[in-house]
């Protein structure tokens, strides 16, 4: 049997007493042994407190990785389609309170009444906006979990126009989050689905501006109230369907035809990853919108139905999945619209109006250092003639498709700052308007995190 170093130092210690009392040995070598004991006893409490300093620290690494794997559960389940990072804090239940400022300066070769696109009925969102400086769109949102199965956001937009600020409710609406199997319910004000772009927030986007074929079909953002379905499938590839009822009340919808029930829409998503390094998202939407007198930018009107087809593609790069130094993003949209009703020049009576038009965009945006990215953009329209009766209107292109180019390069110093130059060649004229947009976007407060 051994026996552990105190032992023994105690049977020594006992022995040589033992020889002290009988006089066969020094009472120096005792004081010796005592001293030695006690050293090694204060080294024996040091290390039995550096192990339990171990153990603490063990014991409380191991806590914190339950919480993250319990904020991760619930993370899985949160809505899809506007999923909040404050809505996994702790506090999940105050709400988080975001500011986003997001002015200009801008400088147009072509005066800045020359607002619209020749061929198209425009609303009034979708003009080059003033000249000089302005406030631009700043929005202001509230967003939390309700509870532990809704969730609900609240954004004001606030825009800085030739009229003067106007303020409007961008988004209000209430999610669930609790139904399982995939499906999430949402009622309110949102943006559908529809493309790749609509239910994005604008400050969100590699460009200053809305390409063209979302400003002419959709007045850069089409939402609306109402409700909609949505399923995401229980596989390995992301595969999303929505479908949406909605009021009408906004373009290219007008007037909430059908008792408020005026529009509705369709779409699907697919998406994954290609390797370490590439990922993808494609999708289709359809709309249809119910017009009832709706008035564009020229207070021209429309009565009529409105259908809109959109495909979308969007190819992601970043090298072994990291995308801080380097990245690379091309995505594209095709969108086709029919419209079939009466069309109202100002100032003149209506006259029967069916025809197609089509638009697409593609860009490119390449983060070439740190904080540092380089984009470039082409897009164009095509519209239908829409006939002697109309000749000299706002549908009447003069034979020409409107074209647009824009390069831009930016700066973030972090996510929360971001700073634009822009050039647009817009030849949606005959004369081309030479445009230079110099834009700040800045974060302030808590702001849930963009989608794909």
């Amino acid at each position: 049997m051994r026996l552990s170093p105190l032992w023994a130092c105690a049977c020594s210690l006992l022995a040589f007493e033992a020889c002290a009392a009988s006089g066969t040995g020094p009472t120096s070598e005792i004081s010796r042994i005592r001293e030695e004991m006690q050293r090694m006893r204060a080294e024996y409490e040091q290390r039995m407190n550096a192990l339990e300093e171990r153990l603490r620290r063990a014991e409380q690494a191991a806590a914190e990785a339950r919480q993250r794997a319990t904020r991760a559960e619930e993370a899985s389940v949160a809505p899809t389609a506007a999923a909040p990072a404050a809505a996994e804090a702790p506090n999940r239940f105050n709400p988080s309170i975001g500011l986003i400022l997001n002015g200009r300066l801008a400088a147009f070769s072509r005066p800045a009444e020359e607002n619209g696109i020749p061929g198209f009925s425009i609303g009034e969102e979708a003009t080059k906006g003033p000249d000089g400086f302005s406030l631009g769109e700043s929005e202001l949102s509230v967003e939390a979990a309700i509870d532990d199965r809704f969730y609900g956001r609240f954004t004001l937009a606030v825009e800085s126009g030739d009229h003067g600020d106007e303020v409007g409710v961008e988004e209000g609406f209430v999610q669930t989050t609790a139904l399982g199997h995939g499906l999430t319910l949402l009622g309110g004000r949102y943006y559908p689905g529809i493309g790749y772009l609509n239910d994005r927030h604008t400050h969100t986007d590699a460009f200053a501006d809305r390409p063209l074929p979302y400003r002419a079909f959709l007045d850069t953002q089409y939402n609306d109230d109402g409700a909609g379905l949505r399923w995401v499938a229980p596989t390995d590839l992301l595969v999303e369907v929505g479908a949406d009822y909605l009021r009408g009340a906004h373009y290219p919808a007008g007037g909430a035809a059908d008792s408020g029930k005026g529009a509705y829409a369709v779409y699907a998503h697919a998406g994954g990853d290609v390797g370490v390094s590439h990922s993808w998202r494609a999708g289709v939407g359809y709309l249809h919108a119910e017009a009832r007198d709706r008035a564009d930018s020229e207070d021209d009107l429309f009565s009529g139905a409105t259908d809109l087809w959109i495909a979308d593609a969007v190819w992601k790069w970043a090298p072994n999945g990291n995308p801080y130094r380097h990245n690379l993003t091309l995505q594209g949209e095709f969108l086709w619209q029919r419209a079939d009703g009466a069309f109202t020049p100002r100032g003149k009576h209506g006259v029967p109006y069916r025809a197609d038009a089509w638009g697409l965009y593609g860009q490119a945006v390449y983060q070439f250092l740190p904080g540092w990215r380089l984009g470039g953009r082409i897009a164009w329209l095509h519209a239908a003639d829409p006939g002697p009766a109309l000749v000299g209107s706002v549908l009447d292109a003069g034979g020409r498709d409107p074209r647009q180019y824009s390069v831009m390069i930016d700066w973030s110093h972090s996510e929360f700052s971001r700073l634009r130059l822009q050039y647009n060649r817009d030849e949606s004229r005959r004369r081309p308007d030479d445009q230079i947009l110099l834009q700040y976007t800045m974060s302030l407060g808590a702001h849930g995190a963009h989608t794909f």
